[in-house]
C-alpha cells in the first residue's frame, strides 16, 4: 500500500534526546531551571505554531464553503436553463452547424 504524502512520516515526528527524557549526562539539581526555561520555550513555539495551524484552517474552511456556494449556484442556473429551453437549445445549436456536401 502506497501512502500519501500527508501520511509519511518527516523530521517533527523524529524525537529529540530531551523529548525521550534521555541524558548523556546525570541530571544536576542546577540544571532544573534550564530544563524549565527549554520546556517553556518549547511550549510557547508550540502554542504559536497551533495558532499558525488554525488561521491556516480556517481560511482553507472558507475557500471550500465559497466553492460549495459557487458550485450550488452554477447548478441551479443550469437546471433552470434546461428547465426553460430544452427545445430553444436543440434550435440554436442545429441553426450554428452549416452543411455542404463533398464530393469525391
Amino acid at each position: 500500500m502506497v501512502k500519501g504524502v500527508t501520511k509519511v512520516t518527516g523530521l517533527r515526528d523524529i524525537r529529540t534526546m530531551h523529548g525521550s527524557k534521555k541524558r548523556s549526562i546525570p541530571r544536576v539539581q542546577s540544571s532544573t531551571y534550564l530544563d524549565l526555561y527549554i520546556l517553556q520555550k518549547e511550549k510557547s513555539r508550540l502554542e504559536k505554531e497551533l495558532n499558525v495551524l488554525d488561521k491556516r484552517k480556517n481560511k482553507i474552511q472558507k475557500r471550500v464553503d465559497e466553492i460549495n456556494t459557487e458550485m450550488d449556484n452554477l447548478e441551479k442556473e443550469e437546471a433552470l436553463k434546461q428547465q426553460e429551453s430544452p427545445q430553444k437549445l436543440k434550435k440554436s445549436s442545429e441553426k450554428n452547424w452549416k452543411r455542404m456536401s463533398l464530393k469525391y
